[in-house]
């Protein structure tokens, strides 16, 4: 699909053009401009043509992808160290709105609440990427400045051909990560003296939690929907596709707040 054209009056069509962009500045314009034109009602759901296979999202081009194992670890006590921080979570968030797009482009016939959730988290996660963006800007460097993984996207990819998988392994497992590993980093901006990144953080800490939050309550329907037991799929997926990949400590209030029940963290915590 040509990324530069008019995407029309619908909302796939819309998703697949923001998924489709590669400069930062117009993503966020058209992610801006599409969510605007869904909650106006302007934006059919008619899924007349079928979602394409999956591929690589729009990003910049001077991006460079590496293993998350070579990325170097750097002190937040520089002005690079900061930078090196805020150009990681602005990647994280970047990816975001491609993630939040293709949950809506590639999962047909999904109740309208469902598209409501994923188009406002794809509109909140370009805005946390402007937020970082300039921040990053005000420190001298912009994205793309420094190498970035690729790990959101690739579970993306693994999940392609089911909803049910999708909400259980890339809200509930990757993206529950930054809940918990956020307020270190604040604590370690504060110390360092950065408070307006830690404000930053801050802000999108407090929104994640309902984007965890949707990928709760899609998982759980989507399992109701296939007669599944919501706790035993999430344990078997993970089992299955990221073994490892959940770590303690956790944040248990904002997990709890985002759908996971007190049952499951004990569980979770027993794995890590």
């Amino acid at each position: 699909m040509d990324a530069q054209r008019n995407p029309g009056g619908n909302l796939f069509d819309r998703a697949r053009h923001c998924l489709d962009l590669a400069d930062p500045a117009a993503k966020v314009a058209a992610t801006a401009a599409a969510a605007a034109a869904f909650v106006a009602g302007e934006l059919a759901l008619d899924d007349a043509s079928p979602p394409l296979p999956i591929g690589a999202p729009g990003r910049p081009s001077r991006l460079r992808l590496v293993a998350p194992r070579q990325l170097p670890s750097r002190s937040l006590g520089s002005a690079l160290g900061r930078a090196a921080l805020i150009h990681a979570v602005a990647h994280i968030e970047f990816n975001a709105i491609n993630l939040a797009w293709d949950a809506v482009y590639r999962f047909r016939g999904m109740p309208e609440g469902y598209y409501r959730d994923w188009v406002g988290v794809a509109a909140d996660e370009a805005r946390h990427y402007s937020l970082l963006e300039a921040r990053l800007a005000e420190l001298g460097f912009a994205y793309g400045d420094f190498a970035a993984h690729d790990g959101l996207w690739d579970m993306a990819t693994k999940t392609a051909d089911s909803c049910l998988a999708r909400m259980a392994l890339v809200p509930r497992v990757l993206e529950a990560r930054g809940l918990d590993v956020t307020p270190g980093m604040i604590e370690r901006l504060r110390r360092a003296g950065d408070e307006p990144t830690a404000a930053i953080l801050e802000l999108i800490l407090r929104e994640e939690v309902a984007h965890v939050a949707a990928g709760s309550r899609w998982f759980a329907w989507c399992c109701a929907r296939a007669g599944l037991e919501a706790e035993a799929a999430f344990a078997a997926l993970i089992a299955r596709h990221a073994p490892g990949a959940v770590k303690g400590p956790f944040n248990t209030a904002a997990r709890l707040a985002a759908g996971f029940s007190a049952a499951e963290l004990a569980r979770l915590e027993a794995a890590a």
